[in-house]
């Protein structure tokens, strides 16, 4: 079998070609209660003001700012308390010169009062207390519509659904909510040198860990996840499982099989599949030979059969892939800036992704890398909480310069892609 030409494309390119496929998850409905992480498929308007009305802020009293023009420390000004509400009562009582109304926080503004005093502000004296300083008006207030307006967006289409969006869709009704359905994802792990988790070592053999390792990072993104048997070096197999899953899944992903050897079977089985290959090579490392290819309005991922390759090819294109079919505003993995705690000075021509662990020590960011970084490596990931990047070129990376990081770790994503 001939071997085939790869010509590698850069990191970036190859994520775009990703996210600019036309395939899209429908619209569902679900529960509030079940809406948290999904992506929003409509804007929310708001059909009321908030808050609603002028309310108090504060535990405190309600009065008429103009009675206190005239207090100070020498001359404090007394007021007479005629009524008492808490969050959810109005009170009828309007108030006049020099009365108040002890209201709690949350409480809407009685009549005819426009600022409220806290109560470590006074000197309660029974049914009285004493202040001695100038309010001015709508202060300690919050006014009816400050927040937001009736018309306003107030959550946008592509939006993904955060603890405080769903404060948001329960304050305006939203029992139900608008969004995009989740891709089911189907796992292939392929290798005749591999063995299920609970076979015994053989011989030249290795445990499968790639397929559980690509389930875990596909539950993590709660999406429904299917692991296919082991496939052999077999092609008539293969083709029959990828196809069997491509009508049950909208992604697939296999491990293992993506290289240029007489085993390696991907590209004919996309060839038989009639499926559109975005790429096959980029320059990167490890995962160079990681190929991405659509068919029949699915993704087919196939990631390298090492660990430490398989885990940056899900990061760097599964992950903006789900959000692309979703309708994400944001589809790119996040990046910061980190300083490099460690010397790599081999020179290498293609972009390097090094599992490392990042941390914050109040003034700045730090990437120490995650032991043995091989591309075969496995423990370095169960140790890592990101990737460093370091570009390709003809000089290595010293110990102190400044590096982005991908945070592998991280549930947020960014509009822009840094990479």
């Amino acid at each position: 079998m001939p071997v085939e030409k790869r010509n590698p494309i850069p990191v970036g390119e190859a994520i775009e070609r990703v996210v600019s496929q036309n395939i899209y998850m429908d619209e569902a409905t679900v529960p509030l209660d079940a809406s948290l992480n999904h992506i929003l498929a409509e804007d929310i308007i708001a059909t009321y003001e908030i808050p609603r009305f002028n309310k108090s802020p504060y535990d405190g009293f309600a009065i008429r700012s103009k009675d206190t023009t005239n207090a100070s420390g020498a001359h404090r000004l007394t007021f007479n308390v005629i009524d008492h509400i808490g969050a959810g009562a109005v009170s009828d009582k309007k108030v006049g010169a020099f009365e108040a109304v002890r209201i709690m926080t949350g409480a809407a503004m009685p009549e005819g009062v426009d600022a409220v005093v806290m109560l470590e502000q006074t000197v309660e004296q029974g049914q009285s207390f004493t202040l001695r300083k100038a309010f001015k008006p709508n202060e300690n207030v919050s006014l009816k519509g400050e927040e937001t307006q009736i018309g306003d967006v107030i959550l946008q289409k592509g939006q993904q659904i955060n603890p405080g969006a769903i404060a948001v869709l329960a304050t305006y009704g939203y029992a139900q909510v608008p969004v995009f359905k989740k891709p089911s994802v189907a796992v292939i792990a392929t290798g005749s040198e591999l063995l299920d988790v609970s076979d015994d070592l053989e011989p030249g053999k290795i445990r499968n860990s790639n397929g559980p390792m690509i389930t875990a990072l596909a539950s993590k993104l709660d999406l429904q996840v299917k692991r296919y048997q082991i496939q052999q070096d077999d092609l008539e197999s293969s083709i029959q499982v990828v196809t069997e899953a491509m009508q049950q899944h909208d992604i697939v992903i296999t491990t293992g099989g993506v290289s240029v050897g007489d085993f390696d079977y991907l590209p004919q089985i996309y060839e038989a599949l009639n499926a559109e290959v975005l790429f096959n090579k980029i320059a990167m490392r490890p995962g160079s030979v990681t190929t991405v290819a659509v068919a029949e309005g699915k993704y087919l991922f196939g990631l390298s059969g090492n660990p430490s390759a398989c885990f940056t090819g899900f990061e760097l294109y599964v992950k903006p892939a789900v959000q692309h079919m979703m309708h994400a505003n944001a589809l790119y993995p996040q990046v910061v800036q980190a300083t490099l705690m460690e010397d790599f000075t081999k020179a290498n021509p293609f972009t390097r992704f090094i599992r490392a662990t990042v941390t914050f020590n109040g003034k700045e960011m730090t990437a120490v890398p995650s032991g043995f970084n091989k591309s075969g490596a496995v423990v370095a990931i169960a140790h890592s909480n990101a990737m460093i990047m370091l570009p390709g070129g003809t000089r290595g990376y010293k110990k102190g310069y400044t590096v982005n990081v991908i945070l592998t770790e991280s549930q947020a994503y960014e509009t822009e892609c840094f990479i």
